[in-house]
């Protein structure tokens, strides 16, 4: 079964075309270096608007049936970075794990790393991760925390997801 895997930018300026988005490409580029199961990409660039980005979620997860939905842009503390409440709007459960792990190592790096809001959160059979919207830091972010993605992903009864072992070692509980 190949995967359906939802990437959206949050961002108005890269929506209306006057901004490069560069983070959804950078999570697409991340998914093909990782991911050695077939996928398929449904992506998508919105604007920071409430109502948008929580449709848009729930189009991914309900009509898609997107095993997976990662989100670039909107956790910082701006009036118009909304992602994590859109995301929170359209949760069953929160995964606060993903969003500790990902500003832990975040911190690491950057002191301002403490200003993100990332979150994690399922919606029916979908995982949902909110990124930052900086390439470097969603492939550090990502590298974090994808280890788990699969193993979570089984959990829900999604598609079988293979990693490149090379790259990034998925963990799966081992079977006794």
């Amino acid at each position: 079964m190949t995967a359906k895997i939802g990437i959206v930018t949050v961002s108005d300026r890269a929506s209306r075309g006057e901004y490069e988005d560069r983070g959804g490409p950078a999570i697409h580029e991340y998914l093909k270096e990782v991911l050695t199961s077939d996928w398929t990409p449904e992506a998508r660039v919105i604007p920071d608007e409430l109502s948008t980005i929580t449709e848009t979620l729930i189009e991914l997860c309900d009509q898609d049936q997107c095993c997976l939905v990662v989100t670039t842009g909107g956790t910082g503390p701006a009036r118009r970075d909304i992602t994590p409440e859109a995301t929170l709007a359209v949760a069953e459960k929160e995964m606060p794990g993903f969003g500790e792990l990902m500003r832990k190592v975040s911190l690491e790096k950057v002191p301002t790393a403490i200003l993100s809001r990332q979150t994690a959160v399922i919606r029916g059979g979908t995982l949902i991760i909110n990124l930052p919207g900086q390439p470097k830091a969603i492939q550090e972010c990502l590298d974090a925390v994808f280890p788990a993605v699969p193993y979570c992903i089984d959990l829900l009864e999604g598609p079988f997801l293979e990693t490149d072992e090379e790259r990034l070692v998925a963990f799966r509980p081992k079977k006794k």
